[in-house]
């Protein structure tokens, strides 16, 4: 079982990137699944998930708005499309899956993680 995320950059202040997130040896389409990140100095923090019976989202509060979290269950992909990036934005993000329903905020319950891929945001 593997997540593979990818996309990451360099951008400078209001730009946009795509993150992607695919996964390989089982199929994720019944699984909720995140991203998180961490910049340097600071602990992990969820950025936003997506429900797996309705694609519900969740996000962080500094993210709403700018980010969108989607996923296309037929390409076992898991995409983040960020606009209006900011310097604070700068960190390593991870993608994620979870087997257990709710709780999208915790990091600890999510049972799967990919390698992260570095997004930095210039001024």
């Amino acid at each position: 079982v593997q997540l593979q995320a990818s996309g990451g950059g360099m951008v400078q202040a209001g730009g946009s990137l795509r993150l992607s997130c695919a996964a390989s040896g089982r199929t994720f389409r019944s699984s909720d699944m995140g991203w998180f990140r961490q910049a340097p100095g600071k602990a992990r923090e969820f950025v936003a998930a997506i429900r797996w019976t309705d694609d519900g989202t969740y996000y962080a509060d500094s993210v709403k708005g700018r980010f969108t979290i989607s996923r296309d269950n037929a390409k076992n992909t898991m995409y983040l499309q960020m606009n209006s990036l900011k310097p604070e934005d700068t960190a390593v993000y991870y993608c994620a899956a979870k087997e257990s329903g709710g709780y999208y905020y915790d990091e600890w319950r999510y049972d799967y993680w990919g390698q992260g891929t570095q997004v930095t945001v210039s001024s």
